[in-house]
């Protein structure tokens, strides 16, 4: 369904309940339900704050967070609604988020939280029983980052070093299960990006602090923890999600006369090589897709059309 650029866009769709946010500077949030189109929760950011994607959503409640980041104070809040009432409170007893980035999978959502030892640490939660585990922390200066939730593991960045020569990047995962976070083997050490894994499967992208183009990356690929990486090409930059058994990744294409275009491509465990499900038309550009029940979703954006619209496009997937 094709929307004025100006109107309401897609953030997610739960099997109950749609999620968008409008084109207004502070981003209002909308839950409604999927049937009725009532809506059961309008999300206004308090002033001076933005909202932050994602939503993190199951049948019952649903998270939003809410960043300021101009001024002397930068602050995160983050809210928990209750979605047969429409009531508001906050994450009870959880670490306090300290990093905007969120990673989420159905009800279940990682994120990083500064400590009492003034650590970064990653946090797996849950947003129905509000209960969580530390997979792991560093020390400052360095920090965790880039959170990517699948169905069975947390993949996400660790930073070490920042701010110097020695700037190192590198992706670890770990089960939802529980135990400690193993690192990805890289292709070139220190310039690790992102990644997802899923099955003990893992795709990652490497890009180099000092690269002219942080938007492209180079991906890999790695069936299993021992098995060997293989490169899939160039990808564009944070967009690797897990959904399902499924790795999915956006890339990116440049014409001649600059004119950009977005493809979408998806791999899991056994298959030879990716497969590209979605390739946009020239002067269309994508969203960072999200998963929800299996569903992958993204709003594709033709800023080169009269008028503009956004089309919100959606792909099951087992």
């Amino acid at each position: 369904m094709r929307q004025p650029v100006d109107g309401q866009h897609l953030v997610t769709q739960q099997r109950k309940y749609v999620v968008t946010r409008g084109s207004d500077e502070a981003g209002i949030t909308t839950i409604a339900v999927k049937g009725s189109k009532k809506a059961v929760v309008r999300h206004v950011p308090a002033k001076g704050f933005v909202a932050q994607s994602p939503v993190v959503i199951d049948d019952r409640w649903a998270l939003v967070q809410d960043i300021r980041s101009e001024g002397p104070n930068p602050e995160i809040m983050v809210v928990r609604y209750d979605l047969t009432t429409g009531a508001k409170s906050g994450l009870g007893k959880l670490p306090k988020v300290s990093e905007p980035e969120i990673g989420a999978y159905d009800g279940t959502f990682a994120y990083t939280s500064t400590d009492g030892r003034n650590r970064s640490c990653l946090i797996v939660a849950e947003l129905a029983a509000l209960s969580a585990r530390t997979v792991g922390c560093v020390a400052a200066p360095g920090y965790l980052a880039d959170p990517v939730v699948s169905k069975d593991s947390v993949t996400f960045s660790e930073i070490s070093a920042p701010e110097t020569p020695r700037r190192c990047k590198r992706v670890l995962t770990a089960a939802l299960s529980g135990g400690p976070a193993r690192p990805v083997p890289a292709a070139t050490k220190c310039i690790q990006w992102s990644g997802a894994s899923v099955g003990g499967a893992t795709v990652w992208s490497e890009v180099a602090a000092s690269d002219p183009d942080q938007y492209r990356s180079k991906a890999y690929l790695r069936e299993s923890a021992d098995s060997p990486s293989r490169p899939v090409g160039e990808i564009a930059t944070d967009t690797i999600l897990a959904c399902g058994n499924w790795i999915l990744w956006e890339t990116r294409t440049v014409d001649a006369d600059g004119t950009e275009s977005f493809q979408i491509t998806r791999w899991r465990s056994g298959l030879p090589k990716p497969q590209r499900i979605y390739t946009g038309k020239p002067g269309v550009a994508l969203t960072p897709m999200t998963c929800q029940d299996n569903t992958v979703y993204v709003e594709a954006a033709d800023l080169s059309a009269s008028p503009t619209y956004t089309e919100a496009l959606a792909a099951a997937l087992s």
